[in-house]
């Protein structure tokens, strides 16, 4: 089996270092880049399975980047953040970037990203059932399970959670989700996601004061359980 090709694009060279010494430790082949040219060009030679972007780049901007690569690429992109910069998290995702990491993060965390990332693009076949811990829906017959109990949802509760499942480990931002779910037009319904969100939860979280499903990504967005 090929080991998971993961490019590094960051302009600290500790950080570099660090994570080509710990991945390619763990059994993956690390590239990595000082700059976004150089990432680009990287990614155009080798294509590789995960992207590690930095957004705080010189030069060309982490931004700038993300929109290059998913040109022509879908390889799952995890960008760094420096604490703080929700803003720039928020139009990465927007963008297309899959995930990000607050700057410090662990190597433990960023390895849990990386599973998640891998996992949902080897099993990119599409699947008529959905499925995280004992919640199941089936798009074929339209039908929400719960511990075997049947789980009855609006159209518009079925949608939410649909996507939400299809995208499980992911971080979804509020615009993302608004216009999966009502449309390219629809961008500025927070209260209204909000409203939703919290009904979901009430029939698919066994606590829904304290959810596991559906988790709250501050000022950015949700994310999904993805099951290990």
């Amino acid at each position: 089996m090929t080991a998971p090709r993961v490019l590094v694009v960051d302009d600290e060279p500790q950080i570099r270092r660090a994570l080509r010494v710990g991945l390619t430790g763990l059994g993956y082949d690390v590239q990595s880049a000082g700059t976004g040219e150089e990432g680009l060009d990287l990614a155009a030679v080798a294509p590789p399975d995960v992207v590690i972007l930095d957004l705080m780049l010189p030069g060309m901007s982490g931004l700038e980047v993300c929109k290059a690569l998913r040109e022509w690429s879908q390889a799952p992109i995890i960008v760094l953040s420096a604490k703080g910069g929700e803003r720039d998290k928020v139009e990465a995702l927007d963008l297309g970037a899959d995930d990000y990491l607050t700057k410090p993060f662990g190597m433990d965390e960023l390895l849990a990203r990386i599973r998640v990332a891998l996992r949902r693009t080897t099993g990119e076949a599409s699947s008529p059932v959905l499925e995280s811990g004992d919640l199941r829906l089936d798009q074929v017959r339209r039908l929400v399970t719960s511990r075997g109990q049947e789980v009855h949802l609006t159209p518009t509760e079925y949608d939410m959670l649909r996507y939400l499942l299809a995208n499980a480990g992911k971080v979804v931002t509020h615009r993302a989700l608004l216009r999966a779910v009502w449309g390219p037009g629809y961008e500025d319904g927070s209260q209204t996601l909000r409203f939703f969100i919290v009904q979901l939860r009430r029939k698919i979280e066994p606590d829904p004061s304290r959810p596991t499903y559906i988790r709250t990504e501050p000022g950015i967005g949700y994310r999904f359980r993805a099951d290990a």
